[in-house]
């Protein structure tokens, strides 16, 4: 391992050096003075700009149309047009996207880029209550949705125009095929995108992204892709194709999905509709995908589906997750299912409010410690703090705290929430808990889920993790419930495997093989129906301790 992390080290150095690719510099962000990459965009229309040199490769396929990069260009062109001149959009403006995964979604993201004005990705699972709460909030100058969205508020006037994806995208894309890309002045500290957190606890805050943000998460992508295939001697892939099954609406779908296909000239594959474990399979095999980002969730359907070897696979040669911790046991069934990408499988952290990542553990080091998020990437400072602000020595746990180019600007028009994420010199304050090991972030758990049994700190992703290993145990989520004298006892909700039956006292003794006694979940519920989740695929433990409806749709 010591020489194969001395050979990582090596590469990062070399890339990151003076007249490597990845130049790193110093320069003022938002008043701050921070390390940047000395390379890097103007602004997120550059990526446009430069696209159309693509020519006629592939950058979207989705349900049997097949959109070239030219073809992209000229509708997003098109499409900034028609908002300009129909619907008055300039800089600052907002465009609401209220819709599923769908090539209009991501040409009407471009297009408003290319204005300078702010996109709005909506969450595509909310409910009319939630649609009326967003507009409210953001404010748009248009909302931009499809049908089915669109009628869970088909009673309610709503307070904005509406282009109805299926009825009037169409004259968008026809209003001015020969127009130029607009060419409004557009700063990097300019607002991009608004994102809006899960909203697992509360009303979501809408996260504000720059372009500054974003251009530097691409950066980061593009450097640890360099990074990767260095590691293994690679040459890049003749013809490389992602395959994204996250939402537009999330950060891993929009900037790490359709915004680094566009700056490297990639395949983007995209899955209509509810994830199917068999499509995926499908166009895996069909379009030559070589690399994917499931999050857990879809991993742990995708590796455990009985068709798993009806299809080739072996195009995919990258995979990895991120958003939460993955237990050791779905890390090993993702390399057998993938075994080209085995040597380059990664698991990041990051979150909507750092523009999605952070650190990154990969390969050899992932291998040597699956419990790690990784170490920090190139311009990403990261520390560990006390309660009182103060850093923490490695190996003590506190609040990681992240500082960089890519963390956002603020939350829309929350100014006191801003002031308590954002501390001085623009430390984003994340409320994750975790710690430094051997300079690698090791994550416990979101600090709201810490359970607090008489004086002992209990953190339910081990426990999580410990139950998921079990070969009977398809789902599981810890939760900390009242107790009189301790405070807090351990509870776990549990669903089993199809056609399989769970034991709470074997599951227990499971528990109580690897982790100390308090941490033994003193109450079970086995349930037959799947836990409750956002769009984002993460667990909604408050619905699990209150019993109400999940308000989230899948689609």
């Amino acid at each position: 391992m010591k020489t194969d992390l001395q050979k990582i080290l090596a590469i990062e150095r070399a890339l990151t050096a003076p007249d490597g690719p990845f130049s790193v510099t110093e320069a003022l962000v938002l008043g701050e003075p921070m390390q940047v990459f000395r390379n890097r965009a103007p602004s997120l229309r550059a990526f446009i700009e430069v696209s159309e040199a693509f020519g006629d490769k592939e950058y979207i396929i989705y349900d049997g149309r097949r959109i070239t990069y030219a073809e992209h260009r000229r509708a997003v062109a098109s499409v900034a047009k028609a908002l300009q001149d129909r619907y008055g959009i300039g800089k600052g403006d907002r465009v609401a996207i209220l819709s599923a995964n769908n090539p209009e979604w991501i040409i009407t993201f471009w297009a408003t880029i290319a204005l300078g004005a702010i996109a709005v990705g909506m969450n595509g699972w909310w409910v009319a209550d939630e649609i009326l709460y967003g507009l409210e909030d953001v404010q748009p100058k248009v909302l931009v949705g499809d049908e089915k969205r669109l009628l869970r508020v088909e009673d309610v006037s709503l307070p904005v125009p509406v282009i109805r994806i299926e009825e009037d995208f169409e004259s968008l894309l026809r209003y001015d095929p020969a127009a130029a890309l607009p060419a409004t002045p557009i700063a990097e500290d300019d607002p991009a995108c608004i994102l809006y957190t899960s909203g697992t606890t509360a009303r979501p805050k809408g996260v504000v992204n720059t372009h500054r943000n974003i251009v530097s998460l691409i950066g980061l992508q593009i450097f640890h892709g360099m990074r990767a295939l260095q590691c293994r001697d690679l040459p890049p892939p003749e013809a490389p194709a992602s395959l994204v099954t996250n939402p537009l609406f999330h950060v891993s779908g929009l900037y790490a999905g359709a915004a680094i296909a566009l700056a490297t000239g990639i395949k983007s594959v995209w899955m209509k509709g509810r994830f199917d474990p068999v499509e995926a399979m499908r166009l895996i095999q069909d379009e030559g995908v070589t690399n994917w980002g499931p999050m857990n969730t879809i991993a742990y359907r995708f590796v455990g589906h009985p068709r798993l070897g009806d299809y080739d696979l072996s195009s995919v040669t990258t995979v990895g997750s991120g958003g939460a911790p993955m237990s050791r046991e779905l890390q090993e069934r993702l390399r057998r299912a993938f075994p080209n990408a085995g040597e380059s499988a990664a698991l990041g952290y990051g979150l909507t409010e750092c523009t999605a990542l952070a650190t990154l553990n990969f390969g050899e080091e992932l291998k040597e410690k699956p419990y790690s998020s990784g170490r920090p990437l190139p311009t990403v400072e990261l520390e560990i703090r006390d309660q009182e602000g103060r850093a923490l020595d490695e190996g003590m746990d506190g609040e990681i705290h992240i500082r960089g180019p890519m963390v956002m600007l603020e939350y829309w028009r929350r100014p006191e929430e801003t002031a308590h994420a954002l501390l001085p010199g623009r430390w984003l304050r994340t409320g994750d808990i975790g710690r430094m090991e051997e300079g690698h972030l090791v994550i416990n758990s979101r600090a709201r889920d810490l359970i607090l049994r008489g004086s002992e700190n209990i953190y339910p992703a081990e426990i999580e993790h410990r139950l998921l290993a079990h070969p009977d145990v398809a789902e599981a989520a810890v939760v900390g419930v009242d107790h009189k004298e301790l405070g807090q006892e351990v509870k776990a909700v549990v669903v089993p495997q199809a056609n399989r039956d769970l034991d709470p006292e074997k599951l227990a003794r499971w528990v109580g093989e690897s982790l100390a006694y308090y941490k033994v979940p003193a109450h079970w519920e086995i349930r037959t129906d799947p836990l409750p989740r956002n769009a984002l695929g993460k667990t909604m433990k408050h619905l699990l301790l209150r019993e109400e409806e999940n308000p989230f749709r899948e689609e």
